[in-house]
């Protein structure tokens, strides 16, 4: 819902599962939302950002690290070169 400004005024707004792509329930209190920024060649903090959002059924699952490395792998913030 929108008021007059344009604005988003919903109390809430479905997050959908990076790994997974379903969306986590409001309820979800095990879900975890994981922020990476990128780095100039100084090692500084630029102002871009990569999110993933992970929902509980995944944490609980043993597969979450290698869910893990194929998110970071598809935006190409992992390489597995020598």
């Amino acid at each position: 819902m929108q008021n007059e400004d344009k604005k988003v005024v919903d109390l809430y707004i479905p997050r959908k599962c990076s790994a997974t792509n379903r969306i986590i329930g409001p309820r979800d209190y095990s879900s975890v939302q994981i922020n990476i920024a990128d780095v100039d060649e100084n090692g500084l903090a630029t102002k871009t950002l990569h999110s993933f959002y992970i929902s509980g059924d995944v944490r609980r699952q043993v597969c979450l690290m290698a869910a893990l490395n194929r998110l970071f792998k598809e935006k190409g913030l992992l390489s597995f070169s020598n």
